[in-house]
């Protein structure tokens, strides 16, 4: 792959779930798959989607960059936290970014997309 080469995985004709330039990875916001779950759930779910697709780019979270955290109750901040640091214990943490968001399923509790670079 050249330099200049974009790549896309998991593409619908509305977005690419990852997409690679430079050896950077861009993943898109990820969402619940199950809306039954309270935040614990959906965030453990997210984040092994995220690994997932990392793996897909050949990369994992001990190469994050960024992170946008869109969360749509401040009062299940702590939960989220307790959970986001359990995942990327013995890691170096990424730049982050927290919102509180009306997200576009109500059910939806948070969304989650990440930077990283490849191995």
């Amino acid at each position: 792959m050249s330099n200049s080469s974009i790549e896309h995985f998991k593409t619908t004709e509305v977005m690419s779930a990852v997409t690679v330039f430079n050896s950077v990875v861009y993943l898109s916001g990820q969402v619940p798959k199950n809306t039954d779950l309270d935040i614990e759930g959906q965030t453990k779910e997210i984040l092994a989607t995220i690994d997932e697709l990392l793996a897909l780019a050949n990369t994992d979270k001990t190469k994050l960059i960024s992170a946008q955290v869109f969360i749509k109750n401040l009062e299940d901040f702590p939960k989220f936290n307790a959970i986001w640091v359990d995942w990327l214990k013995g890691n170096a943490t990424p730049a982050r970014a927290t919102i509180q968001a009306d997200l576009v399923n109500p059910n939806w509790l948070i969304e989650i997309a990440v930077t990283a670079a490849q191995i």
